[in-house]
Formats: C-alpha cells, structure tokens, sequence
C-alpha cells in the first residue's frame, strides 16, 4: 500500500514501474487514468456496479474494510502527515497471517541475531 494525492496517469504508471513485474495481471475498475498499467501488465479492467464490486476485486474491498475498521479503531482518525505509516503498520498486520506459524522461528532468531543493548548510567 503506498499513499498517494491523486490517481493520475503519471502516478500510476510509476507504482506499477516500482511495484509490479512486467507482465502481471492486474485486475481494476475503468478509472481512466489506470489504462497506463496496460501498457507493461496485463489490464483487465471493468466498470462495475457497486454491488458487484466484490465479486471483480474481492481482495481490494477486503483490505479497504478491514483498513477503514483498523484506522477508525485503533487511532480513531488519522492525519495525512504520518499516513504511509498507518498504512505501513496495517500492511503487517494484514499479511501476518501468512507467517504466523513461523513466528517462534522468527522471534528465536532476532533474538540470536540483534546485539545486546546497554544503557549507560550517568
């Protein structure tokens, strides 16, 4: 998740440049300026009515809900100033689930691996 001030073909065309391997599927609404993503992924792009939203891009009305739930429950508002933060943050947790079975591994080795901190009495 990466925040932006506006979805525009410039902007566009340089997320999927940073964060996508040419040749992709990408799946999306009809948004004109997301006809850039064609031009190195493979667009399918559909104008959808609202109540069938989910069924084309299931994933993306599962994440803004569950981002909307964690931003109104957790910090109760946020500010644009630190958004890539909260957006950072919920991304984590987001896909966690998918090495929460290695976390024992995980945890044993930062422990091993992160050098000891000292504090220095003045």
């Amino acid at each position: 998740m990466q925040q932006a001030s506006a979805v525009t073909k410039k902007s566009v065309a340089k997320f999927v440049q940073y964060h996508l391997p040419p040749g992709q599927l990408v799946r999306s609404d009809a948004l004109a300026s997301l006809v850039e993503i064609g031009k190195t992924q493979h667009h399918a792009a559909r104008v959808t009515p609202s109540d069938k939203a989910g069924k084309w891009l299931p994933w993306v009305h599962i994440a803004i809900g569950n981002l909307k739930a964690f931003l109104l429950g957790t910090y109760h508002g946020v500010s644009s100033k630190y958004l890539q933060e909260y957006l950072n943050k919920f991304y984590y947790r987001f896909n966690q689930h998918t090495w929460e079975a290695k976390l024992p591994l995980r945890l044993l080795n930062a422990c091993l691996t992160l050098a000891q901190v000292t504090l220095k009495i003045v």
